[in-house]
């Protein structure tokens, strides 16, 4: 009797887990919403197009840091990095540690003990370990079962992420020809239009243009990952996730607080998810942890600052928040707060220049040719701007009449009131959050990771660049600036 007691609980079991759908988060990186489903007409994404209209695609859905380990720390854990010691990029990697406080789970342990197969990997999946995880706190490797979910047992639901390059393909010497390669032909630059703060240079347009292929590349690449689940009969058991770490990698994207840093496609489509919906209310990109969670019926834990998206009794945010704080070697404190209409930035560091001195941002081809074409005298007053030696300590812009949030409101006595509030609105989640970066970075954490970032830099020659850099960064601390 005993034991078919145990077999029919087994066989119980077994029935609710396959009843559970698969949760896919699919995650590209340095990339911001240039789909056909998000207006862009320069190109054509069938793919995440209709990924789209058989789901839901949320239109305002930004991250809450636009750098990968942070984003990818605050993601994983479904908390704001900034409350969990995770907001400095690249951070604990040397002999300094950051650990979870004990109270936080990352989302793939939350899953397997709920009985799922947990996984991360590239594609087309060609790498033999887990993929790209990057996250700011010593975790354990054995949150992940494999890097695929072909070799879990039957009937178990699995909980995978898979890393698409996206936007960093665009930054490699090969970009044109691995592009001409999986698309067969480059996206015109001539027929291009720049964000105003950009000079349309010849330069900057080709460099445009990989853009937009490269997120060709990652339309392609979500089709593929659609004919698998198809093959393999699973479609319809797998809610997909699509969204990207962060914005573009430019001089106003990656790195800083505005749109094109912080919004982000996201698309989601499976069992339970309205079709053809377009919801227009602010998300961040932390939501995922809850929403994935409560589809999968395992409960969120209380601390977790995520929100379950698809909730019943979801009450839609009124604001959402960002931060940015040292990335690599170049230390950095900013604070942002958006609205429907507003978007507030807090620069804790006015003095430094917008474009400090960023080893990585330094030689991307879209910093090399914004060098030179003000070098030439091509830039606008706007554009220039980019390059001013201090920024102002507090932006203010109205996202209804600017969308490319270039006019600076914060000074104006029209806007004093809208101000106020909104320095409140972050002033109050800054402290019920616990902003852990309210207090500069220790030195001897800053030193402890700059080793690591040293020890790498040896390979491609920048070790002396590099320390210029974290000298200029200590200076400027001890100047106050």
């Amino acid at each position: 009797m005993k034991l078919l007691i145990l077999a029919f609980f087994a066989i119980f079991l077994s029935a609710r887990a396959a009843e559970r759908p698969n949760i896919l988060w699919i995650i590209s990186e340095d990339m911001s919403p240039h789909f056909g489903c998000y207006g862009e007409t320069a190109i054509t994404t069938p793919n995440v197009d209709r990924l789209a209209a058989e789901g839901t695609r949320f239109a305002n859905a930004h991250v809450t840091a636009p750098i990968c380990s942070i984003s990818r720390s605050a993601l994983i854990t479904g908390m704001y990095q900034t409350s969990i010691g995770a907001h400095h990029h690249r951070s604990g990697r040397g002999t300094v540690k950051i650990r979870l406080p004990e109270d936080v789970t990352p989302v793939p342990r939350l899953f397997q003990e709920a009985g799922y197969w947990t996984c991360n990997g590239d594609w087309p999946g060609k790498g033999k370990g887990i993929a790209k995880t990057d996250y700011n706190f010593e975790w354990d490797p054995g949150l992940y079962d494999a890097n695929d979910w072909a070799g879990r047992p039957p009937g178990k639901p699995f909980f995978a992420q898979i890393q698409l390059h996206g936007g960093k393909v665009r930054d490699g010497a090969n970009a044109a020809k691995v592009f001409t390669e999986k698309l067969g032909r480059l996206t015109d630059p001539e027929t291009l239009t720049l964000p105003p703060y950009y000079p349309a240079t010849p330069a900057l347009r080709a460099d445009w243009a990989l853009t937009l292929d490269a997120c060709r590349l990652v339309d392609q690449q979500i089709g593929e990952i659609r004919s698998r689940l198809e093959g393999e009969g699973i479609l319809d058991q797998t809610v997909v996730f699509f969204i990207t770490d962060h914005g573009v990698s430019h001089a106003r994207g990656k790195q800083y607080l505005y749109a094109e840093g912080t919004r982000i496609p996201c698309v989601v489509r499976g069992p339970g998810i309205p079709s053809g919906r377009v919801r227009e209310d602010l998300v961040e990109h932390i939501d995922l942890a809850a929403t994935s969670l409560a589809l999968a019926g395992i409960a969120k834990p209380p601390g977790m600052q995520s929100r379950d998206v698809f909730a019943r009794d979801y009450p839609p945010r009124e604001a959402i928040f960002a931060a940015r704080d040292r990335a690599d070697e170049t230390v950095d404190h900013l604070r942002s707060v958006r609205t429907a209409d507003w978007l507030y930035i807090r620069n804790f560091l006015p003095k430094r220049p917008h474009l400090q001195p960023n080893n990585y941002k330094d030689h991307k081809p879209c910093s090399i040719a914004l060098r030179q074409a003000r070098a030439e005298g091509l830039l606008t007053p706007l554009q220039e701007s980019l390059f001013a030696p201090e920024r102002p300590a507090e932006e203010l812009y109205d996202t209804r009449v600017d969308p490319w949030e270039i006019k600076n409101l914060a000074a104006d006595p029209a806007f004093a009131k809208v101000l106020t509030e909104m320095r409140g609105r972050l002033e109050d989640w800054m402290e019920r959050t616990a902003d852990q970066g309210r207090q500069p970075e220790p030195e001897a954490q800053y030193d402890s990771d700059m080793a690591v970032y040293l020890g790498q830099s040896r390979k491609n020659g920048l070790r002396p660049e590099i320390e210029a850099n974290i000298a200029l960064m200590k200076r400027w601390a001890v100047e106050g600036k």
